[in-house]
C-alpha cells in the first residue's frame, strides 16, 4: 500500500487554494482606497447625468402647462447623426406614428459645447425643448413658454 505524499509548499497544485487577502489600505499605505465622493455629492454624478436632469426639469417645468406632453417621449442622445453640409443640430422632433410615440431629442455634445456654464446650459436645454415641443405641437416657441428667447 503506498503511503500518501505529504504536500509539497513549492509545488501550487498541492497546496489549498488561499482565500484572497483582505486589503485595509492602498499598497503604499497612504490610506483607505474607496471613491473620492459619496454618491450623494454632485462630484459623482457624470455630465450625461447632469444633463439629462436638465432636461427632466425643462419638461417638467413645461407640463404644468401643457400635460399632452406626457404622450411624447423625450431622449438625450450624445451627437446627432452625421448630415453633410448641415450646421450640428442641437436637438430634433420626430412626430408620432401608429407604433411610436412622438419623440423629442436633444443632443447633449453639441449643447455643452455652445454652453460655458451651467446656468448657459440649463437655458440652452430648455430653449431646444421649447423648439421641438412647438414643432410637434404647430405652434410658436413663445406660446409654448411665455418666457422664451427673453432670458
Amino acid at each position: 500500500m503506498d503511503s500518501p505524499v505529504p504536500p509539497n509548499p513549492s509545488h501550487p497544485s498541492t497546496e489549498p487554494p488561499a482565500e484572497p487577502r483582505v486589503r485595509r489600505r492602498d499598497r503604499h499605505g497612504r490610506g483607505m482606497r474607496g471613491p473620492v465622493a459619496p454618491p450623494q455629492v454632485p462630484l459623482s454624478t457624470s455630465r450625461a447625468d447632469t444633463f439629462r436632469d436638465l432636461v427632466l426639469d425643462s419638461v417638467e417645468r413645461l407640463e404644468r402647462h401643457w400635460p399632452q406632453l406626457a404622450d411624447i417621449e423625450f431622449l438625450v442622445m450624445e451627437v446627432p447623426p452625421p448630415v453633410p453640409g448641415e450646421t450640428v443640430p442641437l436637438g430634433g422632433s420626430v412626430p408620432a406614428d401608429k407604433d411610436d410615440p412622438a419623440r423629442v431629442v436633444v443632443y447633449r455634445r453639441p449643447v455643452e459645447i455652445r454652453s460655458k456654464s451651467r446656468d448657459e446650459r440649463a437655458l440652452v436645454v430648455h430653449e431646444v425643448v421649447v423648439e421641438q415641443v412647438a414643432e410637434l405641437l404647430g405652434l410658436s416657441p413663445e406660446s409654448v413658454d411665455p418666457r422664451y428667447g427673453q432670458d
